[in-house]
């Protein structure tokens, strides 16, 4: 029990050591406080989506969620396309080099609405979930993939450091990226729950995981600059570490989805259409 005790007391003043390096304008934010409450929804969602809810539905009829799924993706596309005007004009249009772009921790005004737009394109996460839910309510429990829940469990936990150290700057591509494959990704979805009157729209569909792969090999490629800079002083290096790995896995992972998909001639499964990620669903 002492030893426990003596561990527990350690980690308190590790964490309390770390912590003073926080940004302080993010700390009363929604979510911000501490990493508890957003680990706990975070938990409380993979629970849910791989035993809990499966095992709610086992015995009951699909829900029919086509209009609230409509309503959901075209909300997604309007939040993702103020997610990109808000950090174009907080930095990736009003100033960054798209070099070595380091965070602005003052309080003013520009600084202040990127750290917003981070923190607003954190939140989005968290909203997103509901792609999985979903899949369980519908009762398409094959969708429900390792990729799909890691990305969905991931990006709001690592996000949460992100604005919570480093509201800004370069580590910040890859959401602006994100957000525009999301308008794409999101208005297709839309389209394909309108019903099979709306199949012939959907005929750039394959196109969708050419874009993934060229938005990983773009976000690596900018992380890549800092690796080769001389002298590039950004605050935390470990976020481009962890942003550069990801982007790599994720290439890896949708090289790996798009020759079994298209080059060995396999064709998409037709669920994917509704909300129906496999890989293809997003990524950052």
């Amino acid at each position: 029990m002492a030893n426990n005790s003596s561990l527990a007391s350690r980690a308190v003043l590790i964490y309390d050591e770390w912590i003073k390096a926080a940004d302080p304008r993010v700390g009363d934010w929604l979510l911000m406080s501490s990493p508890v409450p957003h680990t706990m929804i975070i938990a409380s969602y993979i629970y849910f989506v791989t035993t809990l809810g499966p095992r709610i539905m086992e015995n009951r009829k699909p829900f029919d969620l086509k209009k609230p799924m409509i309503v959901y993706n075209l909300s997604i596309v309007g939040l993702s396309l103020y997610l990109i005007y808000e950090f174009l004009m907080s930095g990736w249009a009003n100033g960054y080099s798209y070099q070595c772009d380091l965070v602005d921790y003052s309080n003013s005004p520009l600084a202040i609405r990127m750290a917003r737009a981070c923190w607003l394109y954190y939140f989005s996460k968290f909203i997103e979930m509901l792609d999985t839910i979903f899949f369980v309510l519908r009762k398409k429990n094959s969708q429900v993939s390792f990729l799909h829940v890691y990305h969905h469990s991931i990006m709001p936990f690592t996000w949460w450091f992100g604005v919570k150290f480093a509201a800004g700057g370069l580590g910040t591509f890859h959401a602006l990226l994100n957000s525009i494959v999301h308008v794409i990704m999101y208005s297709y979805y839309a389209l394909a729950a309108l019903g099979p009157a709306y199949q012939k729209y959907l005929w750039w569909k394959k196109y969708m995981t050419t874009i993934q792969l060229i938005q990983f090999v773009m976000v690596t490629a900018h992380i890549g600059q800092f690796f080769l800079m001389k002298d590039c002083p950004y605050q935390f290096p470990i976020f481009l570490y962890v942003i550069g790995l990801y982007g790599l896995i994720f290439l890896v992972l949708f090289l790996n989805f798009y020759y079994h998909a298209y080059t060995k001639g396999k064709r998409l499964p037709k669920v994917q259409a509704q909300n129906g990620s496999g890989p293809h669903k997003k990524q950052q």
